[in-house]
């Protein structure tokens, strides 16, 4: 059997004790261990058992999984992105002091993080502004490159994509319209106008002028175009609700978030309306519940709440309610030319902000057949090890000649959380060799017996020569010393 992943928290254990102003004796007399103990924890010199971790725990109401790392594994991929631009190349940082660092003060490498996103914005809006001067185009003052998008992203990660308030309210809200006693699309029409007047009205696409729900406050209809399917049709209904019943509890959300213009206001509050209306559809505890009952089958579990696969797939992201977790996962959509349009990771997965993903990883695999499940077992570079399930999705087209969108949706865990799944049968989740090495991307990614990247690793110095062909196309590689 494999061991049990080992918790080295000292810096988080030692951030913890200055954040209380506590000195290393009173800490270790609160635990019932000695001081030199103590010390040897904070200096990552002894691991902490899993009875110290429950009386740290029980002592100053913390989480366990703020003990975890995954703040500290989210700032080293921070980091290791910021300090792998060229511009950093002679700069003879290492990926132990880089380690060093976001174990020392996630916050730290996070605002180093955003303050390098700030100057690839820069540089962005830089190339779009000579663009548009050497096409002669009007100058319109048009805001940085994805900021906006990535703002909200930061807080919905920082929030590990839940939102207890929401969740609870959707519950009440899921017996009160009777969801569970009906097809979710007609319970919620039916609330909808008894409880606000407002009819439902099901429309030819060609009336909609390329929009797939509107709602008419004139009319207090909501317009659905025809090309949504049942999931679908049930979910854009469950999102207005959450403008008609939760406007106060996510301006409140809102307003907590510190976002710095209308713009990111106005996608958080669609993201939290999104949030709302998924944990209306699939509430909190009857979805874990069906989760782990059928080793979250997600095609079971969304025949059971009447849901597409990616939103089964993007709610089991969000179950991180204290006493009743779900399996921490990871989550990304792609689109088949590797654009990456979702990503949420409770389970600190290393995903790159800029670029696209690893062509090793299967989700790239999976749009050779539509519909089928593919699973992997994936291996970081830091040695851990992932289980991975990928499959596409698509949407509807407006007819012959105009296809549908297709994406892949990307779901995985931690590789102690597999046997869990109905998916994993079949892998002997213990055999290392049978997990496929990735990286971040190719220009984060250090890997050098790599067949298939597309970029030479940033922090590596390559020998190009005439007549020698490596393994990679970009030569071989050198030391930097």
């Amino acid at each position: 059997m494999a061991s049990e992943k080992k918790v080295f928290a000292g810096p988080r254990v030692r951030r913890l004790r200055r954040e209380r102003n506590l000195t290393q004796a009173r800490m270790a007399a609160d635990l019932g261990i000695s001081a030199s103990y103590l010390n040897l924890i904070e200096r990552n010199q002894r691991p902490m058992s899993a009875q110290i971790l429950l009386k740290l725990a029980e002592v100053y109401d913390v989480e366990l999984k703020s003990l975890a790392g995954d703040d500290e594994a989210r700032a080293l991929t921070a980091l290791r992105e910021v300090f792998g631009d060229p511009l950093f190349r002679d700069s003879g940082l290492t990926t132990q002091d880089m380690q060093e660092v976001a174990s020392a003060s996630p916050a730290a490498a996070e605002a180093l993080a955003t303050l390098y996103r700030a100057y690839q914005q820069a540089v962005a809006n830089t190339s779009l502004l000579a663009e548009r001067l050497a096409d002669r185009d009007l100058l319109d003052g048009g805001q940085a490159v994805n900021a906006p998008l990535e703002e909200v992203r930061d807080f919905i990660n920082s929030r590990n994509n839940h939102f207890p308030v929401l969740d609870e309210t959707a519950e009440e809200l899921y017996r009160k319209a009777s969801l569970g006693a009906d097809e979710p699309y007609v319970a919620l029409r039916n609330y909808l106008r008894v409880a606000h007047g407002v009819a439902t009205r099901v429309v030819p696409a060609d009336l909609m002028s390329g929009e797939l729900r509107r709602y008419d406050r004139h009319r207090q209809t909501i317009f659905l175009s025809e090309l949504i399917d049942q999931p679908g049709r049930s979910f854009q209904l469950a999102y207005q609700l959450a403008y008609f019943e939760q406007s106060r509890a996510i301006e409140d959300i809102v307003e907590t978030a510190g976002l710095k213009d209308d713009e990111a206001r106005t996608l958080c509050r669609v993201a939290l309306a999104n949030y709302f209306a998924a944990a209306l559809l699939m509430p909190y505890a009857a979805f874990l519940r069906t989760a782990e009952e059928s080793r979250y089958d997600l095609r079971l579990v969304g025949r059971r709440f009447g849901t597409s696969f990616e939103q089964v797939c993007h709610r089991l992201t969000t179950l991180q309610r204290p006493g009743a977790r779900g399996i921490p996962f990871f989550l990304i959509r792609v689109d088949n030319a590797g654009n990456v349009s979702k990503r949420f990771s409770a389970a600190g997965f290393h995903f790159a902000r800029f670029g696209g993903t690893c062509p090793r990883w299967n989700v790239h695999d999976a749009f050779r057949v539509p519909g089928q499940i593919y699973t992997q077992v994936i291996q970081m570079e830091d040695g851990t090890r992932y289980f991975s399930i990928a499959r596409t999705v698509s949407r509807a087209g407006s007819g012959i000649g105009v296809p549908g969108d297709q994406y892949v949706v990307g779901l995985g865990c931690e590789i102690t959380h597999a046997r869990k799944l109905v998916y994993s049968q079949g892998y002997d989740l213990n055999d290392e060799r049978g997990a496929m090495p990735i990286g971040v991307n190719c220009r984060l990614c250090e890997r050098l017996d790599c067949s298939q990247r597309a970029f030479p690793p940033l922090k590596q110095k390559l020998r190009v020569e005439d007549h020698v062909r490596g393994i990679s196309p970009f030569g071989v590689p050198v030391s930097n010393g």
